[in-house]
């Protein structure tokens, strides 16, 4: 899609199988299996839905999936099927090396485990020319987790980017390129940051995990993993209700059926209607 002279791509980093419980938190199953059945092991089917952007004479990559560096035994509690980052790109003629900047918008394995890769038993940055974009409060948590989220942290995902010297560590809002900007959002954690795509009087929003898929557009269905629940209602009420108003495309990282839609007020609530991504 192009939104003036920025163009970008939705493409999958693959499957990811997370328990339904705590990816809808406090909302009982009855009601979030109706959008989002469970498989045996209650789980449900997520994807890692990366974008490739072209703005500004830059190829920029938000997110990078969990990538391959993961045990087998953590690939089948994760239900991991990929990755698939690099047939994505390859479908955009792009390689690894192409890639100018890499954007986190924040440090769980599910979206920054790509950005590194084993070679010869070293584990280096998996995009060489690129450099890194992640708010300096994350990395600092993501390097001092604490026993709720330490599992989410893996450092081999970040650690060789920064030894590497390619970790450009933001302090809130930050302009990438004409048309590219990050928001901090924090809420599923204290530093996690938004991206807003904007050109020829469109915008497209990448909620990151305040809005995970389509499901979680009402307010209350909110994630067990957030680390502050509150504020990631607060800032559903704030963003939601400024995409709906606006016409804004909503950018989905983990719906597997709608990574893109336009949101519409219906019935007091909102409601996604689908947008198609070449």
């Amino acid at each position: 899609m192009k939104l003036g002279d920025l163009e970008f791509h939705v493409i999958s980093a693959g499957r990811l199988l997370l328990d339904g419980g705590a990816m809808f938190g406090v909302i009982p199953k009855p009601m979030w299996e109706k959008k989002m059945p469970a498989d045996a092991r209650n789980r449900i089917t997520l994807s890692m839905n990366c974008l490739v952007i072209r703005a500004g004479g830059k190829r920029i990559l938000v997110e990078t999936g969990a990538g391959d560096k993961m045990s087998p035994k953590l690939r089948d509690i994760y239900g991991l099927d990929g990755p698939f980052l690099a047939d994505g790109l390859r479908a955009l003629e792009l390689r690894p090396e192409d890639i100018d900047i890499v954007i986190n918008t924040h440090l769980h394995f599910d979206h920054c485990g790509g950005n590194t890769r084993i070679e010869l038993d070293e584990i280096i940055p998996a995009f060489p020319n690129a450099h890194y974009l992640v708010q300096a409060g994350e990395l600092n948590h993501a390097m001092h987790a604490n026993e709720r989220d330490r599992a989410s942290y893996l450092p081999e995902n970040f650690a060789p980017v920064g030894a590497a010297g390619k970790l450009q560590m933001l302090e809130g809002e930050h302009v990438v390129t004409p048309g590219v900007e990050l928001i901090r959002v924090p809420g599923h954690t204290e530093h996690m940051q938004c991206v807003k795509l904007s050109g020829g009087d469109k915008v497209a929003f990448f909620f990151a995990d305040l809005v995970p898929t389509t499901a979680h557009l009402p307010v209350p269905w909110i994630m067990g993993y957030d680390l502050f629940p509150m504020t990631t209602l607060e800032n559903k009420k704030r963003w939601i209700p400024e995409a709906v108003r606006e016409g804004w495309i909503a950018l989905f990282p983990h719906d597997p059926q709608v990574p893109a839609a336009y949101l519409r007020s219906r019935d007091g609530g909102w409601e996604a209607e689908p947008v198609r991504i070449d």
